[in-house]
């Protein structure tokens, strides 16, 4: 059994300082120890991610060497008190995430379905058996996951339209149909696979190791957005999986829904951080390129761009961070964080293109680094919910109808 982790800081770690994109100071609400945790993550980040990151996307592999040093420094299992040596906040969770999308999209993605979705899993829906087996190695690095529910046929409406079936057989289940676009699951030790009891038509969780027979992954080539993650397409023919690792908290999918209620709050935050990275990026580069004798930092079109960038950096921040402290306080609702998904998403792929524009021409090669930021948004915009569907939700909590259909 892996011990708890714990991240590499120590009281005396220096606290970190506030982001230059940080315009209105948000980051000093956390606490001083979130902080540190926070400046430990984000040297990591800048130290061993930033540099290899074009690198990693243009060859559409990902950088496996990262990812016990990223538990190291406390990068899985926030929020989960079994694996981690202090409780921490929504708040501290969702700024986790934006400096991982700050850095690289593609890292945060992993994290996020690492931590954020398959071992949130486990601990929302799981035994305290199953928990006390499976998170502290996952926490560790020690083993992957992944989180399987969208299916080819089948995504946003994943609560009425999924495919993917289980059938109860004696001590064990049997378990057929598809998963597409499931992160991590090329090399994935474990996947939660959800899929629907023929007995009672309820969405249930499994654990499903990879070495099952009748499961297969197969990568998903050409993809113009989080390059590096290895998202696959998943067949399951006849797999067997123990009654054990039926993940015992999981009777309807409205436990899925729970673990999707956390995680869209801690995209919207990712997608934060990749606005600001976008962002940073382009202002570093407006400070050093001179057109007509003077860099274009001093052109006012320029800081236009640039002023209203930080102004839906500024705005997305505001929203997620009242939501993160309305989940803190338990008074968050699955509105809440569609409302901060639909937004900041929405802000940030309008930024992304902006600081793209900042660049000219130089926009679209990976070295001025705005170009990665610009391609990944398109996924972050989509995945977790999209837009619409994220918007219905807040439209059927604001007008008591529901118009999905």
């Amino acid at each position: 059994m892996s011990t708890t982790t714990r991240p590499a800081h120590t009281p005396e770690s220096p606290l970190p300082d506030l982001l230059e994109s940080d315009f209105y100071g948000f980051q000093d609400r956390l606490s001083e120890p979130e902080r540190r945790a926070i400046g430990a993550l984000r040297a990591f980040l800048e130290r061993e991610v930033a540099p290899i990151a074009d690198e990693f996307w243009a060859r559409a592999e990902f950088p496996k060497q990262l990812i016990k040093p990223l538990a190291a420094v406390g990068a899985y299992g926030a929020g989960i008190p079994l694996v981690r040596a202090f409780e921490n906040s929504a708040v501290f969770r969702g700024w986790a995430a934006l400096e991982a999308g700050r850095v690289d999209a593609s890292v945060a993605t992993f994290i996020g379905v690492q931590s954020g979705l398959a071992m949130n899993s486990i601990f929302v829906a799981g035994s305290d058996e199953q928990q006390a087996e499976w998170l502290p190695p996952m926490a560790a690095g020690e083993l992957i996951g992944a989180f399987g529910l969208t299916e080819p046929l089948s995504g946003s409406d994943s609560a009425r339209g999924l495919r993917t079936t289980a059938r109860r057989d004696g001590d064990r289940w049997i378990l057929d149909g598809a998963k597409r676009w499931i992160g991590n699951a090329t090399f994935a030790d474990v996947v939660v696979v959800w899929a629907k009891d023929v007995d009672d038509d309820q969405v249930k969780g499994f654990l499903v190791t990879t070495d099952t027979p009748g499961y297969r992954a197969t990568k998903i080539e050409d993809k113009i957005a989080l390059r590096a993650v290895q998202n696959a397409d998943i067949t399951l023919t006849g797999v067997v999986v123990p009654e054990s690792r039926r993940l015992q908290r999981a009777n309807s999918f409205r436990d899925t829904a729970t673990v999707l209620r956390l995680t869209r709050l801690e995209v919207a935050w990712q997608a934060v951080g990749i606005a600001i990275g976008a962002y940073e990026h382009a202002l570093a580069y407006a400070r050093e390129r001179v057109q007509f004798g003077k860099p274009i930092a001093a052109h006012q079109l320029v800081q236009d761009l640039l002023v209203r960038s930080l102004g839906n950096i500024t705005a997305s921040i505001a929203l997620c961070m009242q939501a993160s402290t309305m989940q803190d306080a338990g008074l968050a609702r699955d509105e809440h964080s569609a409302m901060a998904k639909a937004f900041a998403t929405a802000r940030m792929r309008e930024t992304v293109g902006w600081c793209r524009e900042v660049l000219g021409g130089n926009g679209i090669v990976l070295d001025r680094g705005v170009a990665r930021f610009f391609a990944d948004a398109e996924a972050i915009y989509s995945y977790e919910g999209t837009r619409e569907m994220n918007t219905l939700i807040v439209g059927r909590a604001i007008t008591g109808q529901a118009a999905f259909v």
